[in-house]
């Protein structure tokens, strides 16, 4: 394939990838933080395209949101969704493919490696977006303490994002082999 065959394929990937992640963000449960599939997308994107072209999705995806396109959880758009009180966990995406891309260079078994990555990416995200979080809302003059915002923004998401690490897992093992 020439090089430009191979940068349009790229291109197409990552815009395939963007789309992903805004289709699994409209399957929502509202709450003070949105139950969304957003990060299997995210791990199932990266996982499935590599670091670069999957971190390259997800700046596409967040780029869209904030110039205006409802990409984000209910059906919601603009960069005062990056602003707000759970904007770092949108911008925790970013850590996330970034962690993932730069463990994609250790060696050994890839699905444990990639499960790795994926658990410690979802560790970031929510390390940055809870900091960012009280952040914001003290800003606000709100109070809170860590206790309260893990409550709210971490503690109901383990178990659900754990599984999405498993089923995004089982896919890329299973879709891998089709993406060149």
């Amino acid at each position: 394939m020439t090089n430009t065959g191979t940068r349009t394929q790229d291109m197409v990937y990552i815009a395939m990838g963007a789309v992903l992640i805004s289709v699994c963000s409209w399957i929502s449960i509202p709450t003070a933080v949105p139950f969304t599939m957003q990060t299997f997308a995210v791990f199932l994107t990266v996982g499935l395209l590599g670091g670069k072209r999957g971190l390259l999705s997800v700046l596409v995806y967040l780029l869209l949101g904030v110039i205006g396109i409802p990409v984000y959880s209910g059906f919601r758009s603009g960069a005062g969704m990056l602003f707000g009180n759970t904007g770092g966990y949108f911008l925790g995406f970013i850590l996330t493919a970034l962690l993932m891309w730069l463990m994609e260079r250790i060696p050994g078994n890839r699905t444990v490696v990639l499960g790795c990555s994926m658990v410690l990416g979802l560790l970031v995200c929510y390390l940055f977006g809870t900091l960012w979080f009280m952040t914001v809302y003290a800003g606000n003059g709100e109070k809170a303490g860590l206790a309260a915002v893990l409550g709210w923004c971490v503690f109901p998401f383990i178990i659900p994002d754990l599984i999405k690490i498993t089923l995004a897992l089982f896919l890329v093992r299973r879709l891998k082999r089709y993406v060149i």
